[in-house]
This record gives C-alpha cells, structure tokens and sequence, in this order.
C-alpha cells in the first residue's frame, strides 16, 4: 500500500497541492487525470520521493519495492539494453554484478568462497536465473527484437529507447508501478502488449495517461486532480466522466430546490414580519433560512479548445492516386511499391510499428521529400495542410505567436489572427509569447491553428496527439469527426483512430502495405483471428506429422 497523508506542495506563494489524503491499495490500477498543469506528473514525482511534499507525508508499506518510468531517454545510453532492463531491480542487478566480480578474481579466497554462496541463495531467491528470458519476454513483447537485447542503448533509436525503460519499470513483478504517460511514442501494437500486461499486474499501478481508451480498459480507480485537490473514483475513465457529469447535475438540481425554497421563504418572511400574529412564524421561517446552504459548484479548471477545420473549397471526385512509391531510407526499404487511391470521403488511419515509414510517406505526399521511385498527383480541387510529427524547424525564430500566425493567414488582420489564437487558448497577451520558447502542448495547438487558417480539404496529421492533454485531444478528434473533407493520419490513441478512421493502412516491415475499408476495431478483430486460424492451421499440421 502507498498513501498521501495530509499532502500540501507549494510552489512559491502557489499550493499545487493542498491537504490531500488518498490510499492506493494493492491489485488495483489507478489513472490520476486533470488539465495540463494541474500537478499530474508533480503528484507521481511526490509519490516516488523524487520531490519532497511541503506538508504532509507519503507512507509505503515496508519491504515492497517502487518501481518508475524512467523520463530521460539517454541517462542509460552507455548500458546494454538487456543490463538497462534488470537494473530496474537494482537489487538483484547489484548481485549480478558482484557475483560476476568475485568469480572473475584471479585469486580466489575461501572468504570469496562464503560471500558467493550468500550471493548465489539470495540470487535464486529473487528468481534470478530467470531475470534474462524475464526480460527478454518483456522486450520483445514491446516490439524490441531479440538481435538488439545486447546492444547498447545508444545504439538504438527515440521509441526503442522509451520502449526498453518501460521494459525496465516492468520488470521484476514491483509491488508499486508508477508510469508516467507510457503510451506516449508507443507503436499501437506495443500499447495493446501494454494494456493486457497491466489488466493481469496484480500489484499497484498508478498511471498518467492522456489516451482516453487506454484508460479505459486498464483502470479500476480513477484519481481526478482539479483545484489543488485530489478525488478518488471506482471505475475507469469513462466512469468518472458519467459520475462526474451526474455528480454536477445532481448538486445543481439541489441548488435549484434550494433557491426555490429561499425564495419561498423570502416571501412569507418579506409579508408577514411585521404582522404580530404571524411574527413567530416568520421567526421560525427566518432560522431554516439561515440553515439552507447552496452547494459551491466550482468551474472545472479543465479548458477546451475549440478545434474546426473549414475547407474553402469543396473537394473532387479526384483526390490523391499513389502510383509505386519506393523510398529507402539509411539503407533500409521503408516504403516498396506503394500504390492506392483516394476518395472525397476518405479518412485514413496509417498504422503498423514502423514510424519512418509512415512519416516518410507523409513527407512525401506533403513535397518535403522527393520518392526514389513511382509517383503521386493530388486533383486539381484538393489543398493540403500538413502537421509533421518533428516540428523543430517551424518554430526556429523569434517570431511572437501572433506574428508567426500571421504569415500564414490569407487575411492579414491582428484581429482575424487572434480569433484563432483565441479558440485555440492563446487568450491576450499570450499572443506575444515567442514561439520558440512554447511548451510542446503550446506548439502543437499553434500547428493546429495554422492548418485551421489554411482552409484546405485535405489533412495529413503526423502523431498530432503527442504532447496534448485530454481535453485538446478529445477537441481534435471531434474536429477530425466532423471535418468535410479528406484526412491521412498517424496516431497512437485508440480511440483516436477507431472514431475518426473509415479506411485502414497498414506499413509492414518490409515496405510493404495492406489497404482495408474498415473501422480499426473491425480490422484489429479480423487480424486476431487471421493469427488464430495460423496457428490452428499449425497445430493441425504438426499433429498430423507426428500421426
């Protein structure tokens, strides 16, 4: 068990956190939700001891260990990765270690002899001939193949690396997990790996997350963090969504009764005080009055933008026609003879592990890449509008957010440019923020305001969830919904893809790519049962053999 006991954190003048008592207790998974900078990431920081409470203690039961996901993606570059995943019981990698050092000495004493043997019991103990293949079902369970387990970790790239250290965290069967975002950078298969792992952890997670359907499916509890407090739900995301709409509707409708009574009493108060026959009555009137207190109902510091693209022009019949596309890129094939087209009610979700090759055909198709082979023509009728997955080099000036915006407004008004900035919560003076010194969220909604400007009928969106808090993402997705015209997307939020997509393609390592019309729900169904009859169909063979 893990529990926050009369928790205040300030930050200068500020409480983050104020009194907040809650109990984590075991073989339950916990999402901790709330706005962006309502203190998620502060909290797991504050549970893990990383940074100290200003009041108010957090109490773990003695003897369980704490395991948590690593955030900085280089601090084990000069480690194997097998190394990188075992350290995450620094127990047992510390004997590893050691009993590796004793056996090594040239001069081996009986001394040595006794501390081994002590070593040995404590090693198998802690089932430590297993801790390799442990690992390794880990990694490869998260899509890392098993020629790379004993590479080094810089050897590897951005999403292999957030892979291994979330390998690491895994590892070892903790008594208390704490995961900070770790879906972000994950391919969706690796999430899917994710989920069914953390549905059958017996012990506590406790999890920041901004995919809503990841939530869903792995969360019991539900720690909502809104105005420096801290409320506990049962259930999952969803749950405390409903709840928390009824709990609202409910206190509502009680102020109503409430004012409706007041006002009642008001009124025989307000006629008969000064009657002497009724002046007791209206003194008995005047203490329930003085008893009814209305429920406070404070705003929700949860804020969304409001996402709506608006083509200018309605789209053709005559949409994209792909025609043998190849690109290799560092030496690998990442893109072999891809063909397809387009149609005016197409929204495509590109899914499948390898990232380069869906950001290497999106580069394409938006002119920042030329194909090493085949070629493409979108119609006469059709504008793009592209968000790229790196957007390093958009926001490398001194440019204010208003003046950024404005060179890529077709109206050169201040006015008309701060509208947009305004829906997108860039309220004010923010719009004199310089770009380059925007968080990723303030980036991102600055990308998104861009393409809103733009008035095209097609988008392309490179993984435009990463670094958006749910309410942003619950605003694109509904603006991708209902938008009119054609969208090509990457993204690892499930429910992301599953509402917004009606046709599905998937990049396989070979370059290659399957073409199906089709929610994402349907076509993840169908491949789970393509893979079972696979493997019935081998079974049955085998059986027939061994007959």
């Amino acid at each position: 068990m893990i529990s926050a006991n009369n928790v205040t954190y300030r930050v200068g003048k500020k409480a983050l956190f104020e009194d907040v008592n809650i109990k984590f207790t075991e073989g339950n998974c916990y999402g901790i939700i709330g706005a962006n900078g309502a203190g998620k990431s502060t909290f797991l920081k504050i549970l893990s001891g990383e940074l100290e409470t200003t009041n108010g203690d957090i109490a773990i039961t003695p003897g369980q260990r704490m395991s948590v996901l690593e955030q900085d993606h280089f601090k084990y570059d000069d480690k194997v990765v097998m190394d990188t995943v075992i350290s995450g019981n620094q127990r047992l990698y510390d004997i590893m270690k050691e009993k590796d050092a004793i056996y090594a000495k040239p001069d081996f004493s009986d001394e040595d002899g006794v501390k081994v043997a002590s070593l040995e019991a404590e090693f198998a103990e802690m089932n430590g001939w297993e801790a390799e293949s442990d690992a390794a079902t880990l990694l490869n369970g998260l899509g890392i193949p098993t020629e790379q387990h004993y590479s080094t970790m810089s050897e590897l790239n951005g999403s292999e690396k957030v892979k291994v250290l979330l390998a690491r965290a895994l590892f070892g069967n903790p008594d208390i997990l704490l995961l900070d975002e770790p879906t972000n950078h994950l391919d969706l298969d690796a999430i899917t790996w994710l989920e069914e792992f953390l549905i059958n952890f017996e012990n506590i997670v406790i999890v920041v997350s901004h995919d809503r359907y990841f939530l869903n499916k792995v969360c019991t509890q539900t720690a909502d963090i809104d105005y420096g407090k801290i409320q506990l739900f049962a259930g999952n995301y969803d749950f405390w969504y409903e709840s928390s709409q009824l709990l609202i509707k409910q206190m509502k409708e009680a102020n109503k009764k409430k004012e409706e009574k007041i006002k009642e009493l008001q009124e025989f108060i307000s006629r008969f005080s000064a009657n002497a026959s009724k002046s007791k009555q209206a003194t008995s009137r005047k203490r329930a009055l003085e008893k009814i207190e209305l429920d406070e109902i404070k705003p929700s510091s949860r804020k969304y933008p409001y996402v709506d693209f608006r083509p200018e022009r309605e789209i053709g019949n005559e949409v994209l026609t792909v025609d043998g596309i190849s690109k290799t890129v560092d030496g690998v094939k990442v893109l072999d003879n891809i063909s397809f087209t387009l149609g005016h009610d197409d929204k495509v979700a590109f899914v499948g592990g390898c990232e380069l090759a869906k950001t290497t055909l999106f580069k394409i198709l938006a002119g920042e890449l030329e194909p090493d082979e085949g070629t493409y023509k979108w119609g006469v009728t059709t504008s793009q509008a592209y968000f790229p997955k790196d957007n390093t080099k958009e926001f490398d000036c001194d440019l204010t957010i208003t003046d950024w915006l404005m060179g890529y407004s077709p109206v050169k008004d201040v006015t008309y440019v701060r509208g947009f900035l305004g829906r997108m919560l860039f309220p004010g003076d923010d719009g004199v923020k310089k770009v380059r010194i925007l968080s990723g969220g303030e980036k991102v909604r600055c990308l998104l305001s861009k393409m809103m400007i733009s008035g095209a009928n097609c988008l392309i969106f490179d993984e435009p969830t990463n670094h958006l808090d749910m309410e942003s993402i619950t605003s694109l997705n509904n603006g991708v919904i209902k938008f009119p015209g054609v969208v090509l997307f990457a993204c690892h939020d499930h429910q992301f893809v599953q509402t917004s997509a009606n046709r599905i393609m998937e990049l396989l390592p070979d370059g290659s790519m399957i073409d199906k019309i089709t929610t994402y729900d349907e076509y993840l169904e169908a491949d789970e049962n393509a893979r079972k009859r696979t493997i019935y169909t081998a079974q049955i063979e085998e059986e027939e053999v061994e007959d």
